[in-house]
């Protein structure tokens, strides 16, 4: 099994090193946060695949998330090219703007990535920035 990076959300510290142990010892990534403004900070970071929340955690509001996960009527698609968009624009920043190691990440060639780049003025152009 592919090991995933999990967000484990529990201001209980017994509980939430309980819980990050276990991940580990699963073969998984555990990123452990304390309250809701960690996770939202670890949310911003790519890579994340799950999520494991103390429901009854201080500052997190279950209506919200509840909206999220499900909401009551489906929301109008983004244009794929605003998504791609920021998409590339995230890869890139992850990466430092290393545009050879973003677009491995992205599985394109350079190339690809670097007319992607300038359709979407990403910043520099110019081919620099491996």
């Amino acid at each position: 099994m592919k090991a995933s990076h999990v967000l484990i959300l529990d201001p209980d510290a017994e509980r939430r090193e309980a819980l990050v142990s276990t991940f580990r010892n699963g073969g998984h990534v555990p990123v452990p946060c304390s309250d809701p403004a960690d996770a939202a900070r670890a949310l911003a970071v790519p890579g994340l695949q799950l999520a494991v929340l103390a429901l009854d955690a201080p500052g997190l509001d279950q209506t919200l998330l509840r909206q999220a996960v499900a909401p009551a009527s489906p929301t109008l698609p983004e244009p794929l090219e605003d998504v791609e968009r920021r998409h590339i624009a995230r890869t890139l920043a992850y990466t430092h703007g290393n545009k050879r190691r973003a677009a491995q990440l992205l599985g394109i060639a350079r190339s690809t990535l670097l007319a992607k780049v300038r359709k979407y003025r990403l910043g520099d152009s110019n081919g620099s920035g491996d």
